[in-house]
C-alpha cells in the first residue's frame, strides 16, 4: 500500500469523517452517519482504495 493521499487532503478527510461520525453521536443517531469512519480511517492510513484503482495520486513527488 504505497501512499496516494497528500498531506492536505488527509487533513480534510479526517475532520470531515469525525464530523460525520460526531452525527452518530450528538445528532440524529442514524447508522448513515457511521460511514463518516471511512474518511478518517483513509486519512489516517494515507491510502484510498479507490485512488489506486483508478490510478489518482494526490501526493507530491518525492
Amino acid at each position: 500500500m504505497k501512499q496516494n493521499i497528500g498531506n492536505t487532503e488527509r487533513v480534510i478527510r479526517i475532520v470531515v469523517g469525525l464530523a460525520i461520525t460526531a452525527l452518530a453521536i450528538v445528532g440524529p443517531a442514524t447508522p448513515w452517519a457511521w460511514l463518516g469512519l471511512v474518511p478518517v480511517a483513509t486519512g489516517l492510513l494515507g491510502w484510498c482504495p479507490p485512488y489506486a484503482i483508478l490510478g489518482i495520486n494526490t501526493c507530491k513527488k518525492r
